[in-house]
Formats: structure tokens, sequence, C-alpha cells
């Protein structure tokens, strides 16, 4: 995600993935604690999104283990406050665990990370080799961070929705998706119709995506250079675009800042588009 900021105090965060980098850098730097973690269940599967270590390599960023088998789980069932455990060998609910015997002993530490509406995202977790006496403090701390992590997971939720409804692609059918670009664009707005673009015509496996431009209130050297970006990038990834409703005005205007459309599709409006890819309009027939 670009452009787009959370900040907290002094820190400022570009999204979730870089707000969980940094505030595992700031607990690890305040505490003597070997392996710092923020993980993210769907109840089935426990995922290490994020992973700091110190001396030891413990976890892995990115490693996966069955929710049930993991402290993590521990964590959540026992609700919205820190659970520690200072000894994991002694303790009756971690000492006969397969995560126990194989990190050989050790302690760990962890508190849920929810989204607003009360719903789990994951852990924010401790661990250690050592067994640990955790102090008022560092609950403290876990507490403040997890609360920090639900803040900026809604503030990401809802730049995903906005930056989704500023660009809207529109799937028509099977393989064919339309995607219409509405008033002014500036480089922040490219990089986000670009970005999008990109990633819905992979997740929709696209063969074509129609570009609608009738919306555009000008064309100037950014939008030139994005489409043409568009249109490059689309074709790399094996998606044919096909551009509509250029008007004579921002054909001109187009022509004049050197925008090239020798190798692009272009259809005058989206019933011609879809036309020249195979598809027909039919209208019933009513009778009163």
């Amino acid at each position: 995600m670009q452009n787009t900021s959370f900040s907290t105090q002094k820190m400022i965060y570009k999204n979730f993935d870089e707000a969980a980098d940094n505030i595992l850098k700031m607990m690890s730097g305040q505490l003597d604690i070997n392996t710092l973690f923020i993980a993210k269940n769907d109840r089935c599967n426990n995922k290490i999104m994020k992973v700091l270590n110190k001396n030891d390599v413990l976890l892995e960023e990115g490693g996966t283990l069955p929710f049930e088998q993991t402290f993590c789980k521990l964590s959540v069932d026992h609700g919205c406050k820190t659970l520690m455990i200072p000894d994991i060998t002694l303790s009756d609910l971690t000492r006969d665990m397969v995560v126990t015997k194989n990190l050989g002993g050790g302690s760990f530490i962890g508190i849920p990370i929810y989204y607003e509406d009360g719903e789990n995202y994951g852990t924010l977790c401790g661990l250690d080799n050592r067994p640990h006496n955790f102090q008022e403090d560092v609950i403290e701390l876990f507490e403040t961070m997890s609360s920090l992590l639900t803040y900026v997971l809604e503030l990401d939720d809802a730049y995903q929705q906005i930056r989704s409804l500023s660009v809207p692609l529109i799937p028509i059918t099977k393989g064919v998706a339309v995607l219409t670009i509405i008033g002014n664009v500036n480089e922040q707005r490219a990089d986000t119709i670009i970005s999008l673009a990109l990633e819905k015509s992979q997740d929709l496996a696209l063969d074509y995506l129609i570009i609608d431009l009738s919306g555009i209130e000008k064309i100037n050297e950014v939008v030139s250079y994005s489409l043409l970006k568009i249109v490059n990038l689309l074709q790399l990834i094996g998606v044919t675009p096909i551009l509509t409703g250029i008007t004579p005005d921002v054909a001109i205007k187009a022509i004049g800042i050197g925008f090239e459309t020798d190798d692009i599709l272009i259809q005058s409006n989206l019933e011609q588009a879809l036309k020249k890819i195979g598809f027909t309009l039919h209208k019933n027939d009513v009778r009163g």
C-alpha cells in the first residue's frame, strides 16, 4: 500500500505490515525476550506473520502450525488479557505440548489481537528458551501494543475499502472485467489504479480488461504515462487491455503529449469492446 499513513505519537506507519515491524523492533529494544512475533490464525492454522529473533532463531516468518498445537491458541483461549507462562516445562497448560518438547524449555507471553468488532486476528507474543518472571511493565507494554495493532488493522481495512471503491473493477463474465476510471488522476491515484488493475486481473484470472476512460476529466502526462504502464504490465501478465470511452477532446490532448496508441486495442464503447472479443448483446422482444 502506498501514500497512506497511520500515526501514533512519533511513529508513522504506511500499513499494518510496517506497523508490525516497527512495533516488534521497539518492543525488542525494551524487553529481554529472545523472540517476539505476531501470528495470524483462522482457528485451523497459525501462521507467523512477523518475527524478530535476537540471539537464537526460535521461529521463522511464514512458519505455520495447526492452531490447536500452538501457544497462540492458549493465549486466544485466555481472552483479552495477557497470558504469562514463566516456565513452559512446569505449567499444566504447556508442559506436555510438542512445542515445549521441541523448544526444550523456556517461557511464553502472549495476548490476542482483535478487530474492532471483537473478531480475533491473531496474537502478539514473546517466546524464549529461558524461564522468565514477567513484570507488570512488560504486561502493560503487550496490552498497549495489542490495542495499537487493533487500531492499525481497522485503518488498514478502511483504506483498502476506500481504495477499491475509488477504482471500481467489475467482472462482466468469466475472463472479462471492466475498469472504470472517473475524475482526476494524480500520481497517488495512478499508482492505486495500476496496483489494483494488476491484483484484480490475476485474482479473477482475466483474459481481457476493458478500461473505460469516458469519465476522465482531463488527461495529462501522469494519466498518459499511467495508461501506458497499465497496458504494458497487463500484457506482460497475459491480459489483453482494451481502452474505451476516449472522447475527441481527450484524444487530441493525448496525441499532443505523445500518447502512443499503435499497439493498443481501442474501441468506442463497452458494447463495441465486447463485440471485438466475441460477445454480442441481445435485446428481449417484450410485447404488451
